[in-house]
């Protein structure tokens, strides 16, 4: 069962993925200098109604089994503490431990 911090994470991955190209236009009509400042203002206001979970920013690298948030090895989703592990354990497919 996945804690707190991995739920929330995953919240915010779907939430930026649901609202992602909507978002980015508001975002380039917000900062197109061209256009009026009346209509720049309304995408402003737009982007405003968007929910915590839909910023990019909000999204964080977390390991899988324990949450930790620092220390992660993208392509496997854990710590390095817990990639050991499951590489010792040969639970990873193609990872062994190295020896020359």
């Amino acid at each position: 069962m996945p804690n707190a911090r991995v739920l929330r994470d995953i919240k915010a991955r779907h939430g930026v993925n649901a609202n992602e190209i909507l978002r980015r236009a508001y975002l380039y009509v917000a900062r197109n200098q061209t256009l009026p400042a009346q209509v720049r203002f309304q995408a402003q206001l737009q982007l405003n109604t968007f929910g915590r979970y839909t910023r990019p920013t909000t999204v964080k690298n977390r390991c899988t089994e324990t949450g930790k948030g620092r220390g992660i090895i993208n392509e496997f989703g854990l710590s390095r503490y817990q990639f050991r592990l499951k590489a010792l354990a040969n639970e990873l497919p193609g990872v062994h431990k190295a020896s020359w």
